[in-house]
């Protein structure tokens, strides 16, 4: 299974530049999609099923233009499972889960600090999500958890570590928080095959960011401690240029 994650800031705006080409030239059997920014209506739907994906589910925030997630799939999920149930992550539409076998796939995205109102509720959600999942992995002990964490782990994943340690996204707090989720059996799927600096995710649209890569790396595929022997690549695609975002791609057995 070739799964990847893409936090595509705009589902619509992305299609503008060659997302469904690049879809179908990528060929992946499973794609998250994070911040889609747009309700199913919106969407060319069709074009994604003649492009090979007829299974696609979209759970779009209750504020209109904002984040959303959505799972495209070549494959049809025996159940999908759209929201967490808790409220404050389902108002915003951040979780969405397609189960495939043995295998139970999810699209994440978590809230970002952007503001004093934002940071204690992405550290409310961090905690919620933590207790979810702990909770859902009792069912299902092989969950692929792709998204946006909107957390850099450690200090070989972002450009400039000294200047950004009091930034949101790259708080002690926060990395604090991704190294205990991930401890509790999780793999990060890219530095189980790569330990290399300068491999990254996102870069800020301003100063030629992305040309001269001062990026950070904020999109995961954590993969459950049970499919460590089934994991058989991670990478990074930082050639596709849809978003302020990259796609990463993980390939499972």
């Amino acid at each position: 299974m070739r799964i990847i994650s893409y936090n595509v800031n705009g589902i619509r705006a992305a299609i503008n530049k060659g997302f469904i080409e690049w879809l179908k030239a990528t060929d992946p059997d499973v794609i998250c999609l994070q911040e889609i920014k747009a309700v199913q209506e919106q969407i060319p739907t069709l074009d994604f099923e003649l492009a090979g994906y007829p299974y696609h589910y979209w759970y779009p925030a209750n504020k209109k233009g904002y984040s959303g997630v959505a799972i495209l799939s070549k494959i049809k999920p025996d159940h999908v499972a759209f929201g967490t149930g808790i409220e404050h992550m389902d108002f915003e539409g951040r979780n969405i889960r397609a189960d495939f076998g043995d295998i139970s796939v999810m699209s994440f995205y978590m809230p970002s600090g952007t503001n004093a109102v934002r940071i204690p509720h992405k550290f409310m959600y961090m905690d919620d999500f933590q207790g979810y999942i702990r909770g859902l992995r009792k069912d299902h002990p092989n969950l692929v958890v792709c998204g946006d964490y909107n957390i850099c782990h450690q200090a070989i994943d972002i450009h400039d570590p000294v200047r950004n340690k009091n930034v949101s996204g790259f708080l002690p707090e926060e990395r604090s928080w991704l190294d205990g989720f991930i401890n509790e059996g999780f793999i990060d799927s890219f530095r189980h095959f790569n330990k290399d600096p300068h491999h990254y995710t996102w870069w800020s649209n301003f100063g030629n960011a992305r040309a001269n890569n001062k990026g950070w790396r904020i999109d995961y595929i954590l993969v459950s401690k049970p499919l460590e022997n089934r994991l058989k690549r991670a990478v990074i695609l930082p050639e596709a240029k849809h978003s302020d975002h990259c796609p990463i791609l993980a390939e499972i057995d």
